[in-house]
């Protein structure tokens, strides 16, 4: 769960630190205090889109720090960790972004780096935002697919990587055929750019490592009096009278006299015996290779002109030698295809054909595992809907093609796409003897409302999030269905920690946690601070947001009433 929220200079908010608690924690407060704004900055904090105008006035960064406790050994979390190579010690997951005033974005993940598009795969595993606008992708039907994928996420996925990898491969494979039998013309062109290109290679007569093998030398060669003279001297200074071997012998010799008399100096003079000898092999050594250094100009010009012929071949075909040797492979290899057009067609065909088959299958797996788990969803929210008051709505997950088309279509036939051949939209009637129709074309913002909530009810279980966010999903709802949402958003809470934001006091009075959300003028600057309200002002909270501002004796037993109410339902 979210244990802990800090930010900095984002926004109106000058520095807030917010603890928060598992099960359900409610934010209230005035319109414009600030609650969606700790909701945008968990966003952020989750890998969403960032901008400067995010930064507080006249500061020169906005911060926002999480920190999460992953208490399921099996959390997903790991696996991305682990593909990431970040440690997650003592079940402890911190994500940190900064925005800073000129627009850049820095991400961290356990105090890692990581770029945006990292953060953003640990913050899904994290955090799941259900926002108004949420609701509305809903009448989308090109997002019904991915939520019915979201039911049964494990045996789905598995399912759903092998066709990837399969519809990829003859994506991959339709490419190059249609390249191959299309455009003469280009074909002839192409050809004759690549027999141009192998000319070039060829005559250039390339060995691997040849570049790093010729600067090496080069070096050698410009720096010849240097090298030489280095190695003279070195020798000099070793070797000959009065010169550093013939002081070591002598010290030796001293030690060697004496050693019978002390073990020390019998060991000591063993030691010197032997770095005498390494450093008089060494000295040879150093003689012997001085021995072999010779200058030639004409052998420098040679490399610096094979040199400029490499770097010329380097801007054109790779940036080292063994590169262009790959690059000549490559293009060899599409010499024999364009030549061998005919027999390459015909057996990228078969393969096509091979693949188009296997997707299919696949295809048609995944498809029986969506049937199964759209007739398991169908009734896990006709079970939900009762609970909001949507009792009499008929709901039903249509697949195109269905049923009967796939028995008289074959493989040729289906059109695969990245999801398979199935195209799926969520059904609904609100009214007994009505039609099933599209979502956008009947359900109203209310009804949209409590069926994103009966959705997220139901993934709560499946995906493993650990913190829920409801940021005024009750919007337009009141009266029994406002007590409706407010029981089913404390349900959620019971597998996953539930951040909710609400203007409703049926909402408000089902928290665990109440935090209040203000704002206040301080040194003409405004800014928000959180507290987290005590029995007795989370009574006084609830008054206010039943009547307004002024607060009434009867509001006030109201609030108590609705506490009980709620303090009954928790028990049950």
């Amino acid at each position: 769960m979210l244990t802990e929220l800090s930010i900095h200079d984002f926004a109106i908010i000058d520095k807030i630190s917010i603890t928060f608690n598992d099960g359900l924690t409610v934010l209230t407060g005035e319109t414009g205090a600030g609650k969606s704004i700790i909701i945008d900055a968990v966003q952020l904090l989750a890998g969403g889109r960032g901008s400067v105008e995010y930064v507080r006035h006249e500061a020169k960064k906005a911060e926002i720090e999480g920190l999460f406790t992953i208490d399921n050994k099996d959390h997903p979390i790991y696996s991305v960790g682990k593909e990431y190579g970040i440690e997650i010690l003592d079940q402890q997951v911190v994500l940190q972004r900064v925005i800073t005033a000129n627009g850049k974005s820095i991400c961290r993940v356990n105090s890692k780096l990581v770029t945006l598009a990292i953060l953003r795969e640990f913050g899904k595993t994290l955090i799941d935002i259900h926002s108004q606008h949420e609701t509305q992708s809903l009448m989308d039907s090109e997002n019904h697919i991915d939520l019915l994928d979201l039911y049964d996420p494990h045996i789905i996925k598995r399912s759903k990587e092998e066709y990837t990898f399969l519809y990829d491969k003859l994506t991959t494979l339709k490419t190059r055929y249609k390249k191959w039998s299309e455009n003469e013309q280009e074909i002839a062109h192409r050809l004759d750019l690549l027999a141009f290109q192998m000319q070039e290679l060829e005559q250039a007569n390339l060995l691997p490592n040849e570049d790093e093998a010729l600067e090496e030398e080069r070096v050698s060669l410009v720096n010849y009096e240097r090298i030489y003279t280095a190695l003279q001297d070195t020798y000099n200074a070793l070797y000959g009278e009065q010169k550093g071997l013939e002081w070591i012998s002598k010290a030796k010799q001293a030690l060697e006299n004496t050693s019978s008399y002390d073990d020390y100096i019998a060991k000591k003079a063993e030691e010197i015996s032997n770095h005498y000898y390494a450093l008089e092999e060494l000295s040879y050594d150093i003689r012997n290779y001085s021995d072999t250094q010779q200058y030639s100009a004409s052998r420098l010009n040679e490399i610096e002109s094979r040199l400029n012929e490499i770097n010329r071949l380097k801007k054109k075909y790779g940036t080292t030698v063994n590169e262009i040797l790959e690059y000549m492979a490559t293009i060899e290899e599409e010499i024999e295809e364009i030549n061998n057009k005919d027999s390459h067609l015909s057996k990228l065909g078969d393969q096509i054909d091979e693949i188009k088959k296997d997707a299919y299958l696949e295809a048609k797996q995944l498809h029986d595992i969506r049937r199964k788990a759209a007739d398991s969803l169908t009734e896990d929210i006709y079970k939900e809907l009762k609970g909001l008051y949507l009792e009499k709505t008929s709901f039903a997950i249509s697949f195109d093609p269905d049923e009967h088309n796939l028995k008289v279509q074959n493989d040729e036939e289906v059109k695969l796409g990245k999801n398979g051949f199935d195209h799926i939209k969520f059904l609904i009637s609100t009214n007994p003897g009505e039609p099933l129709k599209e979502l956008s074309k009947v359900a109203s913002g209310g009804e949209l409302s409590r069926i994103m909530l009966a959705l997220k009810k139901i993934f709560a279980k499946h995906q493993g999030v650990t913190s829920v966010i409801f940021d005024e999903v009750d919007t337009g709802v009141s009266g029994r269905v406002a007590q409706a949402i407010a029981e089913k958003i404390y349900q959620i809470s019971n597998n996953s920690q539930v951040l909710c934001i609400t203007h409703l006091p049926q909402v408000a009075a089902m928290a665990d946690t109440h935090k209040f959300i203000s704002k206040m003028e301080r040194n003409n600057r405004t800014s928000t601070s959180v507290s987290e309200l005590t029995v007795n002002e989370q009574v006084e909270e609830l008054s206010r947001m039943i009547t307004g501002t002024k607060l009434t004796e009867t509001a006030k037993d109201h609030a108590k009433e609705m506490l009980d109410l709620v303090s009954a339902f928790k028990s049950n």
